[in-house]
């Protein structure tokens, strides 16, 4: 396509060259002599009607010879007086112009640059170039082979890291169509619909769950998510009743335990909330996939950052806000939670201090 581009354009150039040389300038052409041959008719016209002497006639018919005879002794202009030179001009524009594009080209431009997939020109970081380049493969493959169940499946997850829930309902619903319903897969549905309708546990979305339940009473997300559902339906009780059950069956090691507590504790007043997640419990959940990372840490920090912006003289909880995020990867927020932390503790040295020393040794230090 870049080579046909160019051809094209030299191709346009050389058009350009060769169209006027290709023209000839007449002596003189047949509009001059028709205007001089009228404006001889209406000099004998006016002399007939008497409306100019005798004098004034043969003064103008001579007026009018002498332009004439000036036009028919314009020089013959060197392009046509000399057709070789016309042949010499047009030959370097159809040898030399081509040649010389080819040979900018080769030495201003870069003929042996393998081509480059989108992701790899765009300024992103490795991993989202990786992400993306994985996302065009795939959607690809998947234009070709609409069936393929595991390509859907593997789109899923991707899409809902970046945000794209519309497209991962899209995918999750062509995976429980091609591959079959598991508990899981019913769970993953009702998760991007969740998201592609901002939080929201829709209709749809419980339905989801509450098949991903009937399939396998143990899966926590699906009754997390119902527990959010009826909290969101104006039932506190039966949400604090649901996450008290998931509670009590949880595993001993569960990363998402307190989560499910700073939930029960918005809906029952006498839970006491817990402090704000862990180092402990942030670290396991991001080893979790990252829709479920971000649905269980990403609510325990938000509370936790809320809570001290009532109370800024936990210094506890400012350290267990700053682990989080830079557990998280989010060093641009932990600079700016260290920034707050500074601000809330400026009037107590030693809260500060063990701040400042958290601050320095996670090399937050701009």
């Amino acid at each position: 396509m870049l080579w046909l581009i160019l051809a094209l354009m030299t191709a346009a150039a050389i058009f350009a060259v060769l169209w006027p040389l290709s023209r000839r300038v007449p002596l003189v052409t047949g509009s001059d002599v028709a205007v001089y041959r009228d404006q001889l008719d209406e000099i004998e016209r006016d002399r007939a009607a008497a409306l100019i002497g005798e004098r004034e006639a043969e003064a103008a018919r001579i007026e009018v010879s002498r332009r004439l005879i000036a036009a028919a002794d314009r020089p013959i202009p060197a392009a046509q007086n000399a057709p070789w030179r016309r042949r010499i001009a047009a030959l370097a524009a159809l040898v030399l112009l081509p040649m010389g594009a080819v040979s900018l080209y080769l030495a201003l431009g870069s003929p042996q640059l393998s081509g480059q997939p989108q992701a790899e020109r765009l300024d992103l970081p490795g991993e989202e170039r990786s992400i993306v380049d994985l996302v065009g493969r795939v959607e690809a493959h998947l234009e070709q082979e609409p069936d393929d169940g595991r390509g859907w499946e593997v789109l899923g997850p991707v899409y809902m890291r970046l945000g794209r829930y519309d497209d991962a309902v899209r995918a999750r619903r062509n995976v429980l169509r091609l591959l079959g319903s598991t508990a899981v897969r019913e769970a993953d549905l009702g998760e991007a619909l969740t998201g592609a309708a901002n939080g929201i546990v829709t209709a749809e979305a419980k339905e989801a769950f509450d098949r991903a339940v009937a399939v396998d009473p143990a899966d926590f997300r699906a009754r997390y998510f119902l527990g959010l559902a009826a909290e969101q339906d104006g039932r506190p009780q039966q949400a604090a009743d649901i996450w008290r059950k998931l509670l009590a069956s949880a595993p001993p090691d569960a990363a998402w335990t307190g989560f499910v507590k700073e939930s029960l504790a918005r809906v029952d007043p006498s839970v006491a909330a817990a402090p704000g997640p862990g180092e402990a419990e942030v670290a396991a959940a991001s080893e979790m996939s990252p829709e479920q990372r971000d649905t269980m840490i990403r609510g325990m920090v938000a509370r936790l950052a809320d809570r001290l912006k009532q109370d800024g003289s936990d210094v506890e909880g400012w350290l267990r806000l700053l682990r989080a995020y830079m557990v998280l990867g989010d060093k641009d927020q932990a600079r700016a939670v260290a920034g707050e932390a500074r601000r809330a503790l400026a009037s107590d040295p030693d809260k500060l201090r063990r701040v400042d020393e958290f601050i320095k040794g996670s090399g937050l230090e701009s």
